[in-house]
């Protein structure tokens, strides 16, 4: 991510900062392919069709909500059950949605519309900096739009080449592939570690996620994610900066 803090001139053309955005979330995109050729793979395992497939990454588009839901569809779980672990696992996007909401609160509401449904954890990894800049660019939403569009784009794809191809190579779910996420998502996060509040979230966060792995529901996550807020604003007052 050597462009993530690049600067660019306000005059830039929104073609030249979308172009930005996506180029700056190749990396993160690489880390998604894997996991996106699995979850093709396993929802058609799971019962879902190819069309059914494609539609929950098209209209979901989330990556984590999508694996527990094929899970539990594949388990036989009734649709209420369903939505309310997947809406738990994603409670995480609002707190992602609050840091960027001073910014994307100046737009116009069909601008807000897209960045809400196209909001993930790659593209918020690489447009908070952007975003959160001592003078935010004009160009700034398009950024985000390249980002966004790149990270849809291949999420779609590799569904695609999940359900079709990957139904074609044995036993593909166990090749360990689905091990780039995680590194993908602590690649995401080193760099915020550049104070002691934001290194006493991270290490709080990470521990009580552990603890709390067992927890139905995936409500560890969200007891994880409020202990780790709790300790980076205690560290704060503290003045452990």
């Amino acid at each position: 991510m050597t462009h993530l803090a690049a600067q660019t001139s306000p005059q830039t053309s929104p073609y030249t900062e979308a172009l930005a955005g996506a180029r700056d979330t190749v990396p993160l995109i690489v880390g998604a392919v894997p996991f996106g050729l699995i979850f093709g793979a396993l929802a058609l395992a799971s019962g879902l069709s190819l069309a059914g497939t494609m539609a929950m990454s098209a209209f979901v588009f989330a990556g984590s909500a999508q694996f527990i839901a094929v899970g539990l569809i594949a388990a036989g779980t009734g649709w209420p059950l369903i939505v309310l672990t997947t809406f738990v696992v994603n409670l995480r996007h609002a707190l992602y949605s609050a840091t960027l909401a001073p910014y994307a609160s100046k737009l116009p509401q069909r601008w807000q519309i897209a960045m809400a449904f196209w909001l993930t954890d790659e593209t918020f990894a690489v447009v908070a900096q952007r975003f959160q800049t001592a003078t935010p660019l004009p160009g700034t939403r398009w950024y985000y739009l390249g980002s966004a569009l790149a990270m849809y784009l291949n999420w779609q794809f590799c569904t695609f080449l999940g359900a079709t191809i990957g139904q074609m190579l044995p036993n593909a779910a166990a090749w360990g592939l689905d091990f780039a996420m995680p590194v993908t998502f602590i690649g995401m996060t080193i760099p915020y570690l550049k104070t002691r509040p934001m290194i006493a979230t991270a290490l709080t966060a990470g521990v009580v996620s552990l603890l709390a792995f067992g927890l139905p529901h995936k409500l560890g996550l969200m007891v994880a994610t409020a202990a780790g807020i709790a300790a980076g604003v205690l560290a704060e007052r503290k003045g452990l900066i």
